[in-house]
């Protein structure tokens, strides 16, 4: 069967991703890439970086844009930071910052909040400037540039997201301009030689960039979706208040961002013909990974929209799969715990009007604007 043609522009993820799926196609074409919603497809290429490079960008991402010895080699490195033992450290932390957060947007009566920019983005700069140990000065500017990154990525102009991804190059020289003899993160990246060599000043910049610019606004936006989520079923707000184990709270929030996965998609080129629907691509297709579309699979799950954080937990694709996995997820989720912990241990959340609401389009997913009513326990 010949891959149609479906454009990715100006569409919302899951609406694309429904729409090929009720059609019966697991592929479509969009500009110059093919894109899989398949959810065999899309595991098998991700499993696959001999056939699927990663290599598709002209710019220097570590680890995420090479491939073979490269990849595991930085891939190692970044992974010491982002293990279980470096991280799990760090849950009192977040916690706290998770208190803060809402403390000072929860008055004595019910409000309406926007669960991404007034939450989830707030919450997510002042974590990440915890474990890096940024100063937190820059609260103000690094939200600014949430927000300006995400507008920038939505309009699809290319000058417009260069400019935004200078000012945060700009943000990160700063800092790493500035570090002094604290203990920090940063300045352990810094001075890491497990390579045999110090790293290079380029690759500092790309890997901080890799763990923090795109990873503010996906937990903005993983919050945004868990809060909309939770305002749906407040049967699983109660039986968190009740006490679950962290596997359990794992899957829950995994569910959720399963049937509305931020994450949207991931870029790889071929390095040699590959046959997709029975067509013949050559070398340098360039091929998207939509893990949205791989997610709502009714082939995978018969209603890609019931709630079951069991019985689809095997075949969740949040994280991606393969040896470009997400190595964040164990920081993320410590992240997600601690912000969905203290917000139930505080408030009952609700439902607000849709008048506000807004989806977000490619390349990003979930919601840009999601209002929830936080009402105080008393």
């Amino acid at each position: 069967m010949a891959i149609n043609t479906q454009n990715l522009s100006n569409r919302e993820p899951v609406e694309y991703a429904d729409l090929l799926h009720a059609e019966g196609r697991s592929a479509a074409r969009s500009g110059p890439e093919v894109v899989l919603v398949n959810h065999a497809a899309v595991v098998a290429a991700a499993r696959d970086p001999e056939t699927y490079s990663s290599a598709v960008s002209r710019f220097l991402q570590l680890p995420n844009g090479l491939d073979g010895d490269g990849h595991a080699a930085f891939r190692g490195l970044i992974e010491r930071y982002l293990s279980a033992d470096a991280v799990g450290g760090l849950a009192d932390d977040f916690a706290a910052t998770a208190a803060r957060v809402i403390d000072e947007r929860l008055p004595d009566a019910e409000v309406e909040l926007d669960a991404v920019t007034d939450l989830g983005a707030v919450f997510s700069v002042r974590a990440m400037i915890d474990w890096l140990g940024w100063p937190v000065a820059m609260e103000d500017r690094l939200l600014g540039w949430v927000l300006e990154n995400n507008a920038a990525t939505r309009s699809g102009d290319l000058e417009r997201t260069a400019a935004v991804a200078k000012a945060y190059d700009d943000i990160i020289h700063e800092v790493v301009g500035g570090i002094g003899e604290e203990d920090t993160v940063t300045a352990q990246l810094v001075a890491d030689d497990s390579l045999g060599r110090p790293l290079s000043f380029n690759e500092v910049v790309s890997i901080l960039r890799n763990w923090t610019g795109g990873d503010l606004s996906s937990m903005a936006y993983s919050i945004g979706v868990i809060l909309h989520g939770l305002a749906e079923m407040p049967a699983i707000q109660d039986r968190l208040r009740g006490g679950v184990s962290e596997a359990e709270m794992t899957a829950i929030i995994d569910e959720f961002l399963r049937i509305d996965d931020p994450f949207v998609s991931n870029r790889r080129v071929t390095t040699c013909p590959v046959e997709l629907e029975g067509e013949e691509f050559p070398a340098g297709t360039r091929v998207r990974l939509h893990w949205t579309g791989a997610n709502r699979d009714p082939g995978v799950f018969a209603d890609p929209d019931a709630f079951d954080p069991h019985g689809n937990a095997g075949n969740n694709l949040v994280w991606g799969v393969g040896p470009h996995v997400c190595p964040g997820k164990t920081l993320s989720m410590v992240e997600l715990h601690s912000f969905v912990h203290e917000l139930l241990a505080r408030a009952e959340v609700l439902p607000a009007g849709e008048e506000n609401a807004a989806r977000e389009i490619h390349p990003v997913g979930g919601w840009s604007a999601r209002p929830v009513r936080l009402r105080p326990l008393v």
